[in-house]
């Protein structure tokens, strides 16, 4: 059989986006909404998800499913790529702090709908080889270093918006003391149940804190 072409990736990409639409409104009742942001379903649409997984998974790489990239570790589901940055709202003038980059799609989802975007990665591999392929796609709004992301980015803080893709028991301090008044944050929090969470920060610096679906993410490593 002959490999895919674009033309092939793009057909199945829409397709994608058309399941993470029905998952949305399946959803609906939990999430408190119908349908996620246009901004964000257009960038799912846009984003080569096939280029951000190793050449064996290409194929599935627009089913919605995790993958593996290595170290045991998976690129999230599309439709949880996009409920978490839904949630996130991340806008055109703000910075957004990413713990987590992994081979970088979500860092490019990110970028095609914040200003500024700084990802820490706790393994060195996948920060050097998101780093050069968010490059080769023109990509010049990711930062990213190598961390233990519980510490967050104190150089580059605080951030408007953090978006953590890896369950903790409860949010870091560190990022909650990075986070901007009126900012948010977003992460997989629990010990035996994950439940999907946001933490949004009022002017006065007090923290109100909603809770969604139940979820399933590695655990976030710390040195």
């Amino acid at each position: 059989m002959r490999p895919m072409n674009e033309k092939h990736l793009a057909v199945l990409r829409r397709h994608m986006v058309e399941v993470i639409a029905i998952y949305a409104d399946l959803e609906s009742e939990e999430l408190g909404k119908a349908a996620f942001d246009e901004r964000v379903m257009a960038a799912m649409l846009r984003v080569p998800r096939h280029l951000f997984v190793p050449a064996p998974a290409a194929p599935f790489a627009y089913q919605d499913m995790p993958l593996p990239i290595g170290f045991d570790k998976t690129v999230s589901q599309p439709f949880m790529v996009a409920l978490m940055i839904d949630l996130l709202d991340p806008q055109p003038h703000e910075a957004v702090l990413e713990i987590g980059t992994g081979l970088g799609y979500q860092a490019a989802i990110l970028a095609e709908l914040a200003g500024q975007v700084w990802s820490v990665e706790i393994i060195e591999e996948f920060a050097s080889h998101a780093e050069a392929l968010l490059r080769s796609l023109g990509i010049s709004n990711v930062g990213i270093r190598i961390g233990d992301g519980s510490g967050g980015w104190p150089e580059r803080a605080p951030f408007d918006k953090i978006l953590v893709t890896a369950a903790a028991e409860e949010a870091p301090p560190a990022l909650l003391e990075q986070l901007k008044p009126m900012g948010r944050l977003v992460l997989p929090m629990g010990s035996e149940q994950q439940l999907l969470t946001v933490i949004d920060k009022d002017s006065a610096g007090r923290l109100e804190t909603r809770q969604f679906i139940p979820v399933r993410f590695g655990r976030l490593e710390t040195v």
